[in-house]
């Protein structure tokens, strides 16, 4: 029997072509996803393995600089990081000496006036020279550190890209006013953020304080240890004398172990995503592989009766069935592997490619990657078989020896339906009632009704491909004739065969069609957000959304052609005991600004120090117009505060409205997330460029008009859509192999029916034409089951979204699944082209006489 399955494997060499290459193409993306995370996260901790070298304990003041967000300035006590407090730490008994750091955003704009590398990589630091006049954390290559508020040095990655020499003026920004300073020194640095590409701009203490945190202010203070003395003993000196929520206080080993650990995670998540696509690929390739040997079993059937007739068991016909599975699940996933360590090589160099400051190191090739990798394969391959296998072995001798085919019984048929509509209709229950919770909590039931509703669509696909293929049987005849109607029947012939070749694009077509519509819906809801409550034609803001200085607004102010602005804050504070995000306009302008749709009350509160509140708001604290709310304020303090109005829900206003004098009050320096500005004659070409100017062209500063603000978030969703249709390319490609395979094993097995069709006066182009029209039925099919419930299942999980994005609504984007649909017709015709051929060519009398 062994070498009877050999044999069988090397005689079906050409038929079981497609199902290797199917094994093949999903082991050899497991491989790669894990070659490449594993080599690039190691080359990324080895990058940052010496970045804490010089740190023994490290104190950090979460709420300094404009990098800290809204809620981390609100909450953030009164207590900084000075001069004393680093006079203070340098003299612990534990300490060799302490050193402030004034860091935060810095950008670096090039000799054009664009900012030079990404927005979140840039980063400004104070330089802190010794007795010598030199800082050992950024030694000079060339020229000297700055030493006044016209002077900055720059990392040599950055000075080399922007040709920068010492002497040149170069212009650099953190959310403020633009400086020009000469370019007194350049320098080396292990600093991460210098070492994955991003930039370094070194001021001297004075200007880094001024410019990036506030005058004598520190964002972190660094303390090295004397010898003898540990870091976790310095740590507990240390931990006493910084009091203060908003400061983090770490030893050097603890913060290194930290990003070692956020590294890895940052890499395996990188694995999960990936290899869910791996996975989604190999899932497809069972279908392809069930079907192969289905039909392999089929056509062999009376081999296999003659084995039964003069002794072999029927464990000796699973086993033989098996054993071929065996041999193509090694082979496969051997060369699955190879091209998978490829792969993870080509990976690796096309992220250095597009970042040349990217880590890179040798490959990296785990014995798990192996040993997983031929295991998924061999797993794979062998379970997929093991139902033909157990067909096969029920096959009964005699029957077998008068039949080529034998069809499935009632009773199975009626099992098959049976538990094909249980599981269909629990799963849709289940995505059901997900979507009618409305919240997060919605989000298991939805993916375990997913799963079971798309097992239930499979079991059930037999059923349910004799009536879709049969609407179509007046559109085959209109289009192909004789050829359109013989497709027709081709396609009902054998529901089963018909179901599991559609099955594998249907997976496709569903999770791409449950994307794209995600997509557009979360696209939609957020363009009316914006378009609903922005009447500014302009917003201006960082480009990476970090705090604005308090000096834009009155630059804004009084930029020619303005009518109205204002900078809107934003701010957290307690109502009624919980902390809730409060965002600030100025009352005068209000209303030029920004709409909001009020239930009660009126916007003309807000100009009374009153309070506006969303409807979510209004019923989670049951308060209305004219309600007295407690707020607890940064300080402490506490004071009542009126309820002037309750708007809809919805919008980029957030759920609470203040007046910014009312939050200036508690909060000098509020954190200003944006400006909104109202030109005198609206969004002309002459205002947005009078704003640039007013911000003295500042290049990490953005002036966006309504239409701007939409297209970044289209941009967003364009791109994140794109990134996982190209991860859903290699199980389309596999689904592809599958309807080539199916078709020309078809070919094959219908040779008799085909030589009897050509000797009646079918022609080769009406051959070609029946094969071809089958083949773009089946994908169809397939495809029409997948848009259907792909759009089912995007519905349910915006049902679960609604909470936490308000006004989501389900938007169908018909000229998108109408390319979906003509794309699966198309993959049809196409992977029906070589089978079409070959059928053409068959010789008319050999066909005849085939048995």
């Amino acid at each position: 029997m062994y070498r009877t399955a050999l044999r069988n494997v090397l005689a079906h060499k050409g038929r079981l072509l497609m199902t290797a290459l199917a094994v093949m193409l999903g082991t050899a993306f497991v491989a790669g996803t894990m070659v490449f995370s594993d080599t690039f996260g190691k080359a990324l901790r080895d990058s940052n393995s010496k970045s804490y070298s010089d740190i023994a304990v490290q104190v950090v003041d979460r709420s300094a600089g404009s990098r800290a967000s809204a809620r981390e300035k609100s909450e953030g006590g009164s207590a900084t990081l000075t001069d004393e407090t680093v006079q203070q730490l340098a003299s612990l008994p534990g300490a060799a000496g302490a050193r402030g750091v004034a860091g935060g955003f810095t950008g670096v704009a090039d000799k054009k006036g664009d900012l030079i590398g990404q927005v979140w990589s840039a980063k400004g630091a104070n330089f802190a020279p010794g007795q010598d006049g030199r800082d050992p954390r950024y030694p000079m290559v060339e020229g000297q550190g700055p030493k006044n508020a016209k002077e900055i040095a720059l990392d040599r990655r950055t000075a080399d890209k922007a040709g920068y020499k010492v002497g040149d003026t170069v212009r650099v920004a953190a959310n403020g006013p633009v400086i020009e300073a000469k370019l007194t020194g350049v320098f080396t640095t292990d600093d991460p953020v210098v070492n994955t590409g991003g930039t370094l701009t070194l001021f001297d203490k004075a200007t880094a304080q001024q410019t990036l945190l506030e005058p004598g202010r520190y964002s972190s203070i660094v303390l090295t240890a004397k010898p003898g003395t540990s870091q976790d003993a310095l740590l507990a000196q240390v931990e006493p004398k910084v009091t203060g929520h908003q400061f983090d206080v770490e030893t050097g080993t603890k913060l290194q172990a930290d990003e070692q650990a956020q590294i890895t995670q940052g890499t395996d998540s990188m694995r999960t995503m990936l290899l869910v696509f791996a996975f989604i690929s190999l899932f497809v390739g069972i279908f392809i592989i069930a079907n192969t040997f289905t039909m392999l079993v089929a056509q062999r059937t009376r081999e296999l009766a003659l084995l039964r007739a003069i002794g072999a068991s029927r464990k000796q016909v699973t086993r033989s069935v098996l054993i071929e599975a065996l041999v193509i699940g090694v082979v496969s996933a051997t060369a699955g592997l190879l091209a998978g360590i490829g792969i993870g090589a080509g990976m690796q160099s096309l992220i250095g490619s597009l970042n040349e400051n990217m880590p890179n190191g040798s490959l990296v090739v785990k014995p798990l990657t192996v040993v997983a990798t031929l295991v998924v394969g061999v797993l794979v391959t062998v379970l997929s078989a093991l139902l033909p296998a157990m067909r096969a072995a029920r096959i009964a001798p005699v029957a077998a020896m008068s039949s080529g085919d034998q069809p499935a019984s009632q009773k199975s048929l009626v099992v098959r339906n049976t538990i094909g509509s249980v599981l269909a209709g629990g799963g849709l229950a289940l995505i059901g009632y997900g979507a009618s919770t409305g919240n997060d909590s919605g989000r298991l039931p939805v993916g375990a009704g997913a799963f079971l509703a798309l097992i239930g669509v499979f079991v059930l696909l037999p059923l349910l491909s004799r009536p879709v293929v049969a609407l179509v049987g007046p559109l085959l005849r209109a289009l192909g004739g004789t050829p359109g109607k013989l497709a027709q029947q081709n396609a009902v012939r054998n529901p089963r065969r018909t179901a599991a070749t559609a099955a594998a694009l249907t997976i496709g077509l569903t999770l791409v069609t449950g994307l794209t519509v995600l997509g557009t819906s979360i696209g939609d809801t957020i363009d009316r957000a914006v378009t609903k409550s922005m009447k500014a034609d302009y917003i201006v803001s960082t480009a990476n959304g970090m705090n604005l200085s308090g000096q834009v607004p009155a630059q804004i102010a009084k930029a020619p052609g303005v009518a109205a602005s204002s900078p809107m804050t934003a701010a957290y504070w307690k109502l009624d005991g919980t902390s809730k995000a409060i965002s600030g306009l100025d009352a005068a302008a209000f209303e030029q600004l920004a709409e909001i749709k009020l239930t009660s009350g009126s916007a003309d509160a807000l100009g009374k120090g009153q309070l506006l509140v969303d409807q979510d708001v209004a019923t989670k604290f049951n308060v209305a117009t004219g309600s007295t709310m407690t707020a607890t304020f940064p300080d402490g303090s506490t004071g009542p505060l009126t309820v002037g109005g309750v708007y809809e829900k919805g919008g980029m206003l957030g759920p609470v409205l203040l007046a910014n004098s009312e939050i200036a009050k508690h909060d000098p320096k509020p954190y200003v997330a944006d400006v909104l500005v109202r030109g005198k004659n609206g969004a002309t070409p002459e205002l947005k460029q009078a704003l640039k100017d007013a911000t003295g062209a500042n290049p990490v500063i953005e002036v966006k008009s309504k239409q701007d603000v939409r297209d970044d978030f289209s941009q967003v969703i364009t791109f994140a859509l794109n990134l996982m249709y190209g991860l859903l390319g290699m199980a389309v490609l596999i689904a592809v192999l599958g309807v080539i395979n199916t078709l020309a094993m078809s070919v094959f097995e219908r040779k008799r029916e085909i030589g009897m069709l050509r000797a009646i006066g079918l022609d080769r182009s009406g051959i070609k034409r029946m094969v071809r029209l089958e083949s773009v039925v089946i994908s169809l099919f397939g495809a029409g089951i997948g848009l259907l419930l792909g759009c089912f299942i995007a519905w349910a999980i915006n049902g679960t979204l609604k909470s936490s994005l308000a006004g989501l609504t389900t938007v169908l984007p018909y000229g998108q699944l109408a390319v979906f649909l003509g794309l699966a017709g198309l993959v049809g015709l196409v992977a029906a082209i070589w089978p079409a051929r070959r059928a053409a060519k068959l010789d008319i009398l050999e066909s005849i006489k085939t048995d």
